[in-house]
């Protein structure tokens, strides 16, 4: 119950490319507080030292995440622990939905959402979580998940549709098209990776540590940050012929360049 190659990395076989980073600005999207930090942190504090902006958006505050702890106690905690995480990568701007963790629910209310956040920032690339029932080495996904990762991706598309949510442009969101890519983390099958390797890695194990409460709150179940977020790179790293990666399914939301029927 593994996807571990024989490379001993997360990947079918082979060499993948290296993700493309000819691009300036980047939305993150996740269902909880902690999600965007096992492992995608690593790579958006590559990004951000290269001058690139991220910001965040949280689709719940995550507040039915620690089982001792009341959900009205426990949101404005993890909220507090991501922003933290985030400035750690170098995120200045997180951004909350208010979603009912545990219960997120998909449809035009959830992309409309994601939509309108995507309009404001404009971003060239969105990233977000498997949208799978099993993710990387065959763990099964959680609800809220799977939700969220679908409906980013498909709101990457539905923000450059005029007639997708027309009830935006009364709020002052023009259409943007300009997501050339979705790259996915924690898929079973990726298509490209991120070196981050050294200072880039650090820095996501310092963001993740910051969700201290929340891990804590795990008990038993929790990663401790450091030999978890360092294995998980050392495993993707061999997919990009590096000490450490993080590894994304791309899907194009254009073709890059002309249409391949183009000569």
């Amino acid at each position: 119950m593994t996807t571990l190659d024989n490379t001993g990395g997360f990947a079918a076989g082979g060499t993948l490319p290296p993700l493309p980073e000819d691009w300036e600005r980047c939305l993150a999207v996740a269902a909880h507080p902690d999600d965007i930090e096992y492992g995608t942190a690593s790579a958006v504090s590559r990004w951000t030292t290269q001058g690139k902006t991220v910001s965040y958006l949280l689709v719940t505050r995550g507040e039915a995440g620690i089982d001792g702890l009341h959900p009205d106690e426990a949101a404005p905690l993890r909220e507090a622990e991501e922003r933290a995480g985030a400035r750690e990568v170098g995120v200045d701007t997180v951004e909350f939905l208010d979603h009912r963790d545990g219960t997120v629910e998909g449809g035009p209310a959830l992309r409309r959402d994601i939509v309108r956040a995507i309009r404001r920032h404009r971003p060239e690339v969105v990233v977000t979580g498997a949208f799978t029932v099993r993710m990387v080495a065959g763990v099964v996904n959680q609800a809220d998940h799977r939700v969220v990762g679908l409906a980013a991706l498909d709101a990457a598309r539905d923000a450059g549709n005029r007639w997708v949510f027309p009830e935006l442009a009364d709020e002052g969101l023009e259409p943007w098209g300009g997501v050339r890519f979705v790259a996915v983390a924690g898929s079973a099958h990726p298509t490209h990776g991120v070196d981050v390797t050294g200072e880039p890695l650090e820095r996501g194990i310092a963001s993740l540590t910051a969700h201290a409460e929340y891990t804590k709150g795990l008990g038993a179940g929790a990663f401790e940050p450091r030999p978890f977020l360092t294995w998980a790179a050392r495993q993707g790293g061999p997919a990009l012929g590096v000490e450490a990666a993080v590894l994304f399914d791309v899907h194009q939301i254009a073709f890059e360049g002309p249409p391949p029927w183009v000569e």
